[in-house]
């Protein structure tokens, strides 16, 4: 049978408050269901210990000088946003890494049966970013398939290599049956004010532009939704779980 998406879900990991501006962001993952039943999670959010202790998880990651996290319960972990619809993480055929900061990589360790996809620059590491030089997450040992250039993991959903925010970053293109095309920027493009901003503290801002520039264009070659990384604007706009775009 011809397989391609047919749902895409916006998962809800909890709110995230920047302390120099004041704005407070989603942090969000997906998860695309197939024509013929496959499941693919894109990110995992924070670590599962801030939905236990919040205080004592920033401690230890050093977050507070940048920020703070604001809400996240155990209904904000990827299993928890799963059972919303009915699922587990043992129903996930695959693992898509849009990159490996500590708030997209939290819960990959969670998922050891499913084969993780990830940017080649990022894999390349000896251990996944997370946040400010401290890596305490090791690769899982599982299937992992590296991809160093555009690639189809199958027909409708297309990986972008959008390096810049980070050096292996990923950006999605989802074709659905009645939304049509949708662009996961991701990171890539975290709120369109960003563009404006040129990317400033990026781990490499040209490349950071250039990835930007590239996605948009694509975007609007195919008339695509666009669904930013962290927009505050946007989210409150968005379905979530178990709502969904098909």
């Amino acid at each position: 049978m011809y397989d391609s998406p047919v749902k895409l879900f916006v998962l809800d990991f909890g709110l995230f408050k920047v302390h120099s501006n004041g704005r407070v962001i989603g942090i969000c993952g997906y998860l695309i269901e197939t024509r013929t039943g496959r499941r693919i999670l894109v990110d995992t959010g924070f670590p599962a210990k801030y939905a236990y202790d919040i205080a004592k998880a920033s401690e230890e990651d050093n977050l507070g000088d940048f920020g703070e996290v604001i809400a996240l319960t155990e209904a904000n972990l990827p299993a928890g946003q799963l059972a919303c619809i009915g699922l587990s993480p043992a129903d996930i055929d695959c693992l898509v890494m849009t990159h490996t900061h500590i708030d997209h990589v939290g819960g990959i360790a969670d998922f050891p049966r499913a084969p993780l996809v990830i940017g080649a620059e990022e894999r390349s590491l000896p251990r996944p970013l997370y946040w400010k030089g401290g890596q305490p997450l090791e690769w899982p040992d599982v299937e992992t398939i590296v991809v160093s250039k555009d690639l189809d993991l199958f027909p409708g959903v297309r990986l972008l290599t959008t390096p810049g925010h980070s050096p292996g970053h990923l950006s999605l293109l989802v074709s659905l049956p009645n939304t049509g095309q949708v662009l996961l920027t991701a990171d890539a493009i975290s709120r369109p004010a960003e563009i404006e901003g040129r990317f400033a503290g990026s781990w490499n801002e040209e490349m950071a532009i250039e990835s930007a520039e590239r996605i948009l264009r694509i975007a609007k070659s195919c008339n695509a939704f666009v669904i930013y990384g962290h927009s505050p604007e946007q989210w409150p706009t968005l379905r979530k779980a178990p709502q969904f775009y098909d």
